[in-house]
């Protein structure tokens, strides 16, 4: 007797195999049996009849560090398929944090007073989403800029041996304490301020534990080859395991740098380097506001930001930084720069900055540093979008057997807390336009691939064998689709519109979307690596 049959369907265990008629036998939180399963007992049967059954859609690389604790319902995700999410990624977790308010600063989509944080260490955080209903499954990576801020607080400085010394404990601890993985942002302030030795060092201690190391590298467009090969230099010299995020260049990279990225990461594979990556199914890039501004002009935090903004003297030195984050900046392509999150003013979000500039009457630029001003204590969280990367850098990417596939983004809903929350142009609709731009539309993957690459690849570069595959005694985490109907509906003018095309979705053998529907339930768990 099982509790679930979903019958009828065409079933896609995630290895990449073929699809298979048949039926899926759930008891408990676990599958019992797959194959013909008409004449079996069930409290419940769910009809796949022309649909697609595949494991539940495993997120890689999130950002919802704080959205989970705040609503942990992931609408966003769950409406589009995802049942596991991998948050504390680029550098950035929500621990371990010496105060609130570090806590608050550091955390990744913080939204003022939605969340009463009494967490410090990375444990504390943890049993936090432990006591949230959560509609996803969570593992959480744990961040160096996070545990640089814990040890250094805002120094723009590298650590010392001592400091570096307390930052491998925290990192140790962390992990012990149930992290998943280990990130760095080194594009990002303070991990920019990091060393290879240093990051080595670290990641030494990843090894060790044999956790995932993933890494949003140094850069992405004209010295592309160094950013991605101080990634294979770290992995190698420390034996840590490799996972490069969002692997995409960026505007201002030569026509050939995803190629040779790729040679590079064949060359150090030979060598025995375990190294593989992910790609963002669109060609729009976003971060915060402030990551454009140079290391100096952040030293101090809020406060002596303001300051410096506030000075036209500091501003024209701002702007005379020859090497932003995103060049699209220094170029002046303010046309393909769009505002995706502001607290102060939510008129402006999806207008780009050329138009910002002209309806205030002022430089783009000065719009820039006059948007974060308005933010206020707020200015960390103030982020925008551009078109920075190519169609043809990401279906080469896509085309290689261990790319899979992210959102970046974070887990949303259009109500509450999080109504004004925009994470990224993908958020709601990231697997969907993956399975409809490029596989359906553009043929760049087979179906059964691309379930693979959302499926059972990140499952087992995360080190979850029993997740991410449909087969007896794995966890019931299972997406029933529309191969010929999944859609995404996102777009710049309205990113908060659900992805269609999804019919069932079953986190840890409990309905959590049935029939086209949301349900009440609520059964993901907090994944703590032991």
């Amino acid at each position: 007797m099982f509790d679930i049959v979903i019958e009828g369907g065409t079933i896609h265990d995630g290895t990449g195999s073929p699809g298979v008629a048949g039926d899926v036998g759930i008891s408990g939180d676990r599958i019992a049996a797959l194959g013909d399963l008409r004449g079996a007992g069930a409290e419940t049967r769910v009809s796949a009849a022309g649909l697609m059954v595949a494991p539940g859609f495993i997120d890689l690389h999130t950002h919802s560090d704080f959205t989970l604790a705040a609503n942990g319902r992931a609408e966003s995700q769950v409406h589009q398929g995802v049942t596991t999410e991998v948050v504390g990624q680029c550098g950035s977790s929500c621990a371990p944090a010496r105060t609130l308010q570090d806590a608050q600063l550091i955390a990744p989509g913080f939204v003022a007073g939605a969340v009463d944080i009494s967490w410090r260490s990375f444990g504390d955080y943890l049993d936090h989403l432990d006591g949230v209903p959560l509609g996803v499954n969570v593992a959480a990576f744990v961040g160096h800029g996070t545990i640089h801020r814990a040890v250094l607080g805002d120094a723009r400085r590298p650590a010392d041996e001592d400091e570096l010394d307390q930052m491998a404990a925290l990192l140790e601890e962390s992990i012990d304490q149930g992290a998943y993985g280990f990130s760095t942002g080194l594009e990002y302030w303070p991990g920019s301020l990091a060393t290879p030795d240093q990051v080595s060092t670290l990641c030494e201690v990843a090894a060790r534990k044999d956790v995932l190391y993933a890494t949003h590298v140094r850069n992405r467009d004209l010295f592309y080859d160094l950013g991605f090969g101080e990634a294979l230099a770290c992995a190698r010299a420390s034996g840590a395991r490799l996972q490069i995020s969002h692997i995409q260049p960026k505007y201002g990279a030569p026509a050939y740098a995803m190629e040779h990225t790729i040679e590079l990461i064949d060359q150090a594979r030979r060598h025995g380097v375990d190294v593989a990556f992910d790609v963002i199914p669109h060609d729009w890039s976003h971060t915060r506001v402030l990551a454009i501004l140079p290391q100096w002009a952040l030293e101090g935090g809020v406060a002596s930001i303001t300051e410096r903004l506030h000075d036209e003297q500091q501003r024209a030195r701002i702007r005379r930084n020859p090497r932003p984050m995103w060049r699209l900046v220094s170029d002046g392509q303010w046309d393909r720069i769009v505002l995706l999150r502001s607290s102060a003013n939510p008129d402006l979000v999806g207008m780009t900055f050329a138009e910002i500039g002209r309806h205030r009457g002022t430089d783009p630029y000065d719009a820039v540093f006059d948007l974060l001003l308005e933010e206020g204590e707020q200015m960390n969280h103030l982020m925008w979008t551009s078109q920075s990367f190519t169609e043809s850098d990401i279906r080469l990417a896509l085309e290689q057997a261990d790319c899979a596939v992210i959102s970046d983004t974070l887990a949303l809903a259009p109500y509450g807390c999080l109504k004004h929350q925009i994470g990224s142009l993908s958020g709601y609709g990231w697997a969907a336009r993956f399975l409809q731009h490029y596989v359906r539309d553009q043929r760049v993957l087979s179906l059964a691939e691309a379930i693979r690459r959302l499926t059972a690849l990140p499952a087992a570069r995360l080190g979850l064998t029993d997740r991410g595959i449909l087969a007896p005694g794995a966890h019931a985490d299972i997406t029933v689709f529309d191969a010929a109907a999944i859609a995404s509906h996102c777009t710049v003018e309205h990113p908060q519109r659900y992805a269609t095309g999804i019919a069932h979705v079953l986190v840890n053998g409990k309905p959590a979307f049935l029939d086209g529907q949301r349900t009440d339930t609520d059964a993901g768990r907090v994944l703590r690596r032991s």
